[in-house]
């Protein structure tokens, strides 16, 4: 999942918003600092979360994801900010807390929300879920049942960052698809097109190839 660069969000939106945008981005490279970014008061949170739980209403449903992980990565927020934001957050919001994990997070402290994310049948959080942070930090087992979900809930296999090369070689992963589609065909139900698109890449072959 791509979000657009600054220089094309300016070109999309109204000068409304971009004025506000503007403000935004300024009172989140306000709030960067070398010290660890302190939880706020529940009572007053800093100016910046306060804009990117606001950013749709401002900005529209359509830029709100580029909006809100702009804002991230002007704050520099740390793992404890994304944290909190996640689970204090509508699902657009986040959302775009998982769309910003890459590269604002090295570690996989914040794996818990991938792994949040990918318990939802919401295909646009299971879809910011499995993005290179996810292909940096899920296990092999963690990552197989990601593919598996994307399937599931008819995310399209396209949105699993490194899907090429995790996938190669994959025997388990091809004996989980294979299963999967057993499943499917004796239920009488349709087999995810996706699917033998990624046992392709397991370089196992699938029964109607």
């Amino acid at each position: 999942m791509v979000t657009p660069t600054r220089k094309e969000l300016d070109a999309q939106l109204p000068d409304a918003a971009r004025a506000w945008l503007d403000a935004a981005l300024a009172e989140a490279a306000h709030a960067t600092g070398d010290a660890p970014q302190a939880a706020p008061s529940p009572y007053a949170a800093p100016a910046w979360e306060l804009r990117f739980a606001a950013a749709g209403r401002h900005c529209g449903r359509d830029h709100a994801d580029a909006v809100r992980t702009l804002l991230l990565a002007e704050a520099r927020a740390d793992s404890a900010t994304l944290i909190r934001l996640y689970h204090q957050g509508t699902a657009a919001e986040r959302r775009a807390v998982l769309l910003a994990l890459h590269p604002l997070v090295e570690s996989p402290e914040a794996l818990p929300l991938v792994e949040d994310a990918l318990r939802t049948n919401d295909p646009r959080l299971v879809a910011a879920a499995v993005g290179p942070y996810a292909a940096a930090h899920l296990d092999p087992h963690s990552w197989r049942h990601a593919v598996l979900k994307c399937l599931f809930t008819g995310v399209p296999v396209d949105a699993v960052a490194g899907l090429r090369s995790r996938a190669a070689g994959d025997s388990e992963l091809a004996r989980m698809l294979a299963d999967y589609a057993a499943e499917r065909t004796a239920a009488g139900r349709d087999v995810p097109p996706d699917l033998n698109r990624v046992l392709t890449l397991t370089g196992e072959q699938s029964e109607e190839s």
